[in-house]
């Protein structure tokens, strides 16, 4: 079968990584792509949110199967207009797809559907959100309603820091229409995992936990950026809490986006804090997570193409899917100044030093190809991906493999899986 991956990131380069070592798969092409992926794929000069562009290539392919990896095409209806024209795709649809598109629209379901969250306010106006600030108890959480690549999202200790946020999110527009509402709810306490499931709208098949790392530098400091690292399994999440989660939050969402006439189907991925009253959900996503499908990947035996091919006909009957049970670390390294302005076109030198080692993989993410160097061009240009017996087996492997790795001003954070390591396993 021809495969088409849409994306060009660390996490398109993981699913393309797997995606091609399928039997099944005679062709595999990925837009954009970047220069790890062009290693096992074809790469199309088509963005992910050209979907006019991408539908007319799958067309004149005859793509048997589309995998979107970011949320933008997602939102933007990609997966209608395929299925429209008879193109199997994995993903949800627009309207299913707001669950991540409207941080108003997730925050509304759950209350709805009694799905435990934090206590949330809604604003479509700067006066009325400031008023709000002054009088609620603190810390708080501002979010911009639309999609802000990760980035929308501040967690306020001082009235100050909350007013900010509404300036930047609803004067300054920094988000654009992202901003035209913001939800100010209150701030969990706890520790964050990641959660994702694979599901048809009826089956509901969870994939091992993991934990993102969002501050770009170590002891969680700085600014948010779109996941510094990340680690599977989580073991702040054990297996009662995970069968918790799977009961209180992650059937009942698919039964509330069913209810509301919005069938879910893909990959659903929800943030979850693990607080004293149990678990409360963040977030969702409606894609893999971005690094967390690096080291979930990592611990995947055996095919994924029929299990997300059944998903995209929408029948997820059976799902054959074998767990390495040996933990994974993904450490991402950025260039020099990300989340921030960040200089491209930095050659890295030591990739296939790294990717030659046993049981590490490199997946790259803001990289390319430049007069056959490959040089950086992103904010986050790969993440090392490791394994081990044990979680310090496989921080310590994955570190050893970022060591081999060279570009000028590259950083990357040097205390992924600490917390991992700080509960004993």
């Amino acid at each position: 079968m021809k495969v088409l991956i849409v994306g060009g990131g660390g996490r398109e380069h993981a699913l393309a990584w797997k995606i091609a070592q399928s039997p099944k798969v005679t062709k595999l092409y990925a837009a954009p792509g970047n220069a790890g992926i062009a290693a096992v794929a074809e790469c199309v000069d088509i963005p992910p949110d050209e979907v006019q562009a991408l539908l007319k290539f799958a067309l004149r392919e005859s793509i048997d199967l589309t995998v979107v990896g970011p949320e933008a095409p997602l939102v933007a209806g990609i997966v209608d207009r395929f299925e429209a024209h008879g193109l199997p795709i994995f993903g949800p649809s627009q309207r299913a797809a707001e669950l991540e598109g409207s941080k108003v629209f997730a925050k509304h379901i759950l209350r709805k559907h009694g799905i435990p969250t934090a206590h949330y306010d809604v604003f479509d106006t700067v006066d009325a959100a400031e008023e709000h600030i002054r009088k609620a108890p603190l810390p708080l959480v501002v979010k911009a309603d639309g999609l802000a690549a990760g980035k929308g999202v501040t967690v306020c200790h001082r009235r100050e820091e909350a007013l900010e946020a509404i300036a930047r999110i609803m004067k300054e527009r920094v988000f654009g229409d992202a901003g035209n509402r913001v939800v100010i709810e209150q701030c969990l306490f706890g520790e964050e995992a990641s959660i994702l499931a694979l599901t048809d709208g009826r089956t509901i098949v969870p994939l091992p936990t993991s934990q993102d790392h969002k501050r770009v530098n170590d002891n969680d400091e700085g600014p948010n950026t779109g996941g510094m690292g990340a680690y599977s399994p989580a073991p702040v999440v054990t297996e009662e809490q995970a069968a918790r989660i799977e009961r209180e939050i992650l059937i009942p969402i698919v039964h509330a986006m069913n209810a509301e006439e919005r069938r879910y189907k893909g990959v659903i991925y929800a943030g979850i804090m693990m607080t004293d009253d149990g678990p409360r959900v963040l977030e969702f996503n409606v894609r893999f997570g971005d690094p967390e499908t690096q080291p979930i990947l990592f611990r995947l035996r055996g095919d994924l193409v029929p299990v997300i091919n059944s998903i995209a006909h929408g029948n997820l009957a059976e799902a054959a899917l074998d767990w390495d049970p040996r933990p994974a670390v993904c450490v991402v390294i950025a260039s020099g100044g990300y989340p921030g302005h960040y200089e491209k076109g930095k050659v890295i030198k030591g990739l296939d030093k790294a990717a030659a080692m046993p049981d590490v993989a490199v997946f790259h993410a803001g990289t390319a190809l430049k007069n056959g160097k490959v040089v950086t061009a992103g904010g986050r240009v790969v993440g090392v991906t490791a394994r081990g017996d044990d979680i310090q087996a496989a921080i310590a492997r994955a570190y050893e493999a970022v060591k081999l790795i060279q570009f000028p001003g590259m950083h990357y954070r040097t205390d992924i899986g600490a917390r991992a390591l700080r509960r004993g396993t």
